[in-house]
């Protein structure tokens, strides 16, 4: 499927940088820019689109606002933040909003590729910052009730890559196994810790000490695609 993204920053050098960027994906194309939170909502009103790639800090009406309207008036729009901020208050408001994924602005190209597919498919996806401060600041409210030892080695293993920040496909490339392999590890693992989602899971991995020098691993499985 072709990707429809519209892109929101009030710089334009940034925005179109992005753009650019986007174009050289062959599965994503871009159906409007906007320079803050009330041109996103026009082109919406306009053109269908999957996901907005949101700055947070725009004139007029931010990011954070912004995310909140599509997500009232678009619901089957997801909202990809693209920031410079990583700060403990930006990340819990864009996800409070309903940000779907967190990358900062420091992201290479497969990065964002693979957070756009993410976040189309319905799931959470952040940047490996953004994880680390994520997991700190919630850490007390997610103690692993389970033994890490209740898991297979495998779900061991795909905890270990999610802590890293590593997307299902990549997963699968670096455990040399089918992606449906690693969904099925993975709902198997989520079902015995009582984990909700790909955050929950985060914070168990990190809690439970899986996740311990994991988080080179995404450079390691690519690093011929970091710009």
């Amino acid at each position: 499927m072709t990707i429809r993204v519209v892109v929101a920053d009030d710089q334009q050098l940034v925005r179109e940088g992005l753009v650019a960027l986007l174009e050289l994906m062959g599965d994503v194309t871009v159906v409007g820019q906007a320079a803050n939170g009330n041109g996103v909502l026009d082109v919406l009103e306009r053109k269908p689109c999957d996901v907005v790639l949101m700055d947070l800090r725009m004139p007029v009406l931010d990011g954070v606002a912004a995310t909140r309207l599509v997500r009232t008036r678009h619901p089957d729009v997801a909202v990809l933040v693209l920031t410079t901020y990583s700060d403990d208050d930006s990340i819990h408001a864009a996800l409070t909003a309903g940000a779907r994924g967190y990358l900062t602005k420091d992201a290479g190209r497969a990065e964002i590729h693979a957070a756009l597919h993410a976040v189309v498919a319905g799931q959470s996806t952040f940047g490996s910052e953004v994880s680390q401060r994520l997991v700190a600041a919630l850490a007390h409210r997610f103690r692993p009730c389970v033994s890490p030892e209740t898991l297979t080695a495998r779900e061991r293993e795909v905890l270990t890559l999610i802590g890293a920040g590593l997307s299902n496909r990549d997963i699968a490339r670096r455990l040399h196994i089918a992606e449906t392999t690693v969904k099925t590890h993975i709902n198997n693992a989520f079902a015995k810790i009582g984990a909700r989602n790909r955050a929950d899971a985060v914070r168990y991995a990190y809690d439970a000490g899986l996740a311990c020098g994991a988080v080179g691993a995404a450079d390691d499985l690519h690093p011929d695609l970091h710009p």
